[in-house]
Parts: C-alpha cells; structure tokens; sequence
C-alpha cells in the first residue's frame, strides 16, 4: 500500500516538474537561437552570406547617422538587429534574407563608409561597432515572437500605425506623439514645386485647366490617407511615391502654372523615429527606454 502511496507521489510529481519546464520555455526567450549569418542580396543582385554583426554595422552606417548618441545608435542596432531576426524567421525565400535597400533595410560596405565619412571613418566606425557590440544579440519580443520592427527618419511629430500605411495590425506599433520631431530639425519642413503640367503627368490627371483637391482624409498620426483630386481618389501613400515627396504628411497649394507641396517629417512613420530617439537620448534616455517608447509592450532580450 505503502509502496502505491509513494508511486503515485512520484507520477504527480513528475507532472508538476514538466509543467514547470513547459511554464519556464514559454516565458524564457534563451530558447531561441542565436542567428550569427545572413544573406543580403545587393543592388547588382549578387548573394553574400555575412556575419550577423558585420551586417548590422552596415546598416548602421546606411541608416541613421553616426553622429547621433551613442544611445539612440544602440536602439538602432537592436531595431535594425530585430528586423533582420524577423526577416530570416519569415523569409519564403532560399536564396537570401534581406534586400540591401530600403525595400528591407540599407546597407552599406566598408569601402562606402570609407567614401561617406572620409577622415571621420575611424571614429565613426568604432561607434557604431559599439553600438552593435554593447547590444549583442539583443532583439525586441512581442508575445515571444521577434518582432517586425519598423523604423523611419523623423516624423511630424507623431509617429504612424502601422495598419495605416502597410495595411498590417501590428498591436507593438501604434500612434505615439514625438514632440523631438520639430521645427529645430533641419529639413523638418520642406517646399517643392511642380509644373502643374507635370504633376498631372505624374499623378495621370486627365483635365489640368483646374485641380480641385478635396475629400482629405488623415490618419491618427496627421498623414494623409486618402485625398480626391478631379475626381480620382488617391491613397496618401501613392501621391508620396508618385511624386517623391519626403512624408504623407503634405499639404497642396496652387500658384498660377505650379503647384507647391509642404511636407512634414522624412519617412513612412511607422515604429521608432531615429530623430526621435536621437532627442529622447540627448535628454537621458537610454536604448531600452527608447525602444519602449516607441513599441509598445515588448520586451528586449537575448538570443542565446
């Protein structure tokens, strides 16, 4: 009796112990592994297979400038590092895992860093390979997935979300205010002007004699979603492209034979803001208090 007593201690024992390793695996992030390569295809479509690290410095290089604090280079590297995770976790292709453009994410080579930064290049370099090292393996988690972590230049002073310009839900991107995208900023606000014969070129307008906008639509962030121009609705997104405008934050007057465009802000807005970060960091913000600001509920963790 003694001994079925004892038995049946050991079976439900043995239970409690592999709901705990179950409980442990689902909320410890060491079970996910390391990625140390990645294959980059470039602009003259050749395949290298590269360090993880190297990679990463690239972007680094390509994608916000190396005068920006040391913090705000960190959040970059752990962004860029993210995104890179969720493209080779999420790539239906053999053949390499990111573009070397802004279709993915920018990469440049040491010979380009050379060229761009000239006799600057020791000491950028270094920075931006601290910034990489000082966040070893560090990625951004959203219900224990890596997540998809979008990032642009400067917003207009909030930032997007991201069903708003990719049409994707994605809970850990939402609309937040980013009060260090300001008038301060060189650039912040830009004027182009159009021929009005090339801007109906441009957008396929049949009658130029008159533009009449109308039926604007914006979106949580301030952008443009949607907007009627002579009777053609057009998404704000598709007026950026079609015109090369910085934002979809534009606004649209009329000057006798051209047409003049204000923008706010330099990117799609969705995720971290790299002005942003670079203001919150000159305040005394570090990474993680960054990138938490600007995805929401996740949490930053190694890859082990």
């Amino acid at each position: 009796m003694k001994n079925k007593i004892l038995l049946s201690i050991v079976v439900i024992l043995s239970f409690v112990y592999m709901a705990v390793i179950s409980f442990n695996k689902e909320t410890d992030h060491s079970f996910f592994s390391k990625e140390k390569n990645i294959k980059i295809k470039d602009k003259e479509n050749n395949i290298q297979n590269l360090n993880m690290d190297e990679y990463l410095i690239g972007v680094l290089a390509a994608e916000m400038p190396a005068s920006f604090h040391e913090e705000a280079l960190k959040a970059q590297a752990v962004a860029a590092r993210s995104y890179a995770i969720y493209k080779i976790n999420h790539t239906s292709n053999n053949d390499y895992n990111v573009l070397t453009d802004v279709t993915d994410q920018s990469y440049i080579t040491i010979d380009e860093m050379k060229n761009k930064w000239q006799e600057d290049f020791e000491k950028y370099y270094e920075k931006i390979k601290n910034a990489v090292e000082n966040t070893e393996d560090e990625v951004m988690f959203y219900n224990n997935e890596v997540i998809e972590a979008f990032y642009f230049s400067m917003s207009n002073g909030q930032t997007e979300n991201a069903l708003s310009v990719f049409q994707e839900n994605l809970p850990y991107i939402q609309s937040v205010p980013s009060s260090w995208d300001n008038e301060n900023i060189k650039n912040f606000t830009v004027t182009s002007e159009y021929l009005k014969t090339d801007f109906c070129s441009k957008l396929s307008l049949n009658n130029c004699d008159q533009i009449v906008i109308k039926d604007i639509e914006k979106s949580e962030g301030n952008r443009i979603e949607k907007i009627k121009i002579n009777n053609q609705i057009f998404l704000g997104t598709t007026i950026r492209k079609l015109l090369s405008l910085r934002s979809t934050d534009f606004n649209i007057q009329q000057n006798n034979d051209k047409i003049i465009i204000t923008t706010k802000g330099y990117g799609h807005g969705v995720g971290m803001s790299q002005y942003g970060a670079n203001g919150m960091a000159n305040e005394g913000y570090n990474y993680k208090e960054i990138l938490n600001y600007f995805y929401k509920d996740i949490s930053i963790n190694k890859m082990v």
